[in-house]
């Protein structure tokens, strides 16, 4: 039966939508000369989108490894990056790589909170200041779900996949952290700015 309201997964994905047009719409703003025109006035053609990977995650530099973490059945995460941004974050991005004989699904790198729609995610991970022995967990959006790769399901033998996750950042002073990714060892990266 139809009541005339639309579905929460329906406003979700309405909102996600007219998030991410605000997102675009706010970058194409006019007014004042802020240095972002070409050499004769005139603004430039086209802006530069930042690199996605679909299903909203960061695209990494893949030519780039800071760390690398060996698992069961043959599963290599290569982590590419670690970035501290000004608003009091760090997004630390991979690749995962089945490398194995068997299809893999990431159910192990979740977190045990039940209310995660997302049973294949890295919302598990974490980044521990072992000298100022604090552990950061991966941040949550407003509905609970993690600020990380989801979907990590199906990856077949000789796939790879991005991966991020997203973590409030430790001190400025902090600069070299353990990741951790649950039945992997763990990785010591340097944070970036």
């Amino acid at each position: 039966m139809r009541t005339g309201r639309p579905s929460k997964a329906r406003r979700v994905a309405a909102a996600a939508i007219a998030a991410g047009l605000a997102l675009v719409l706010s970058g194409c703003g006019g007014g004042g000369d802020d240095g972002g025109g070409t050499a004769d006035g005139k603004p430039p053609t086209r802006a530069a989108a930042p690199k996605t990977t679909g299903r909203g995650t960061p695209a990494a530099d893949a030519t780039r490894a800071i760390g690398e973490m060996k698992g069961p059945d043959g599963v290599v995460v290569t982590l590419h990056s670690a970035v501290r941004d000004s608003g009091g974050f760090v997004t630390v991005s991979g690749t995962v790589t089945n490398k194995g004989s068997k299809i893999f699904n990431a159910i192990n790198w979740r977190s045990n909170e039940t209310g995660m729609r997302s049973r294949s995610s890295v919302s598990g991970a974490t980044l521990v200041d072992k000298a100022g022995k604090k552990r950061y967990l991966v941040l949550r959006d407003t509905e609970g779900e993690c600020l990380c790769t989801t979907g990590l399901s199906g990856l077949k033998p000789g796939e790879s996949r991005p991966l991020f996750a997203q973590f409030p950042a430790p001190p400025e002073k902090v600069t070299e952290v353990d990741f951790q990714l649950p039945t992997l060892p763990p990785a010591t990266v340097t944070i970036s700015d």
